[in-house]
């Protein structure tokens, strides 16, 4: 199996996992932030729906200039953070899939003017940013939606709220 076919059958078992996160903020919360420096719900929301396509599309340039990271935008419904979601995983599809092993490996560089961020293989960087990053902000989506007293998605095992889909598969065996 190839570094991009890996990935890619990672990304398509955890992105049904991370649309249960989303689907659960409800939409008066979208404004609701735990904490003044925090992020409001919405706009974390936003950042974990569109984290993957964002990446999968950054690293195609090499070097690539550091993006500004400014106040993340704040959507106006959840419907509006699940279209970014579904145009994220459409992207991912299409852009990694493309990636043979040799440009995986290739020395991916980003720079902030002229000084040198970043100088990784692409696989790493991909890797690093576009899964591990995304599952760092789920985890903190699910503390989110802890606060506000909503039932927080299992993922790899149980949550408090419920057992996991493979968990509910055995029991009816």
């Amino acid at each position: 199996m190839t570094i991009a076919a890996s990935l890619l059958a990672e990304f398509e078992q955890q992105a049904p996992l991370t649309r249960k996160f989303l689907e659960r903020l409800p939409e008066d919360k979208l404004a609701w932030r735990p904490h003044s420096k925090s992020m409001t719900a919405g706009q974390l929301a936003f950042h974990l729906a569109e984290v993957p396509g964002r990446v999968v599309r950054f690293v195609e340039q090499s070097p690539a200039q550091a993006p500004e990271f400014g106040e993340p935008p704040q959507p106006k419904s959840v419907a509006q953070i699940l279209e970014a979601f579904d145009e994220s995983i459409v992207t991912v599809r299409e852009k990694l899939s493309q990636y043979d092993d040799t440009r995986m490996h290739e020395t991916w560089k980003m720079l902030r003017g002229e000084t040198e961020m970043f100088a990784m293989p692409r696989g790493i960087f991909l890797r690093s940013i576009m899964l591990n990053h995304w599952y760092q902000h789920r985890g903190q989506f699910s503390v989110y939606l802890r606060l506000l007293d909503i039932a927080v998605p299992s993922t790899w095992g149980p949550s408090a709220d419920e057992q996991p889909d493979f968990a509910k598969k055995a029991q009816v065996a």
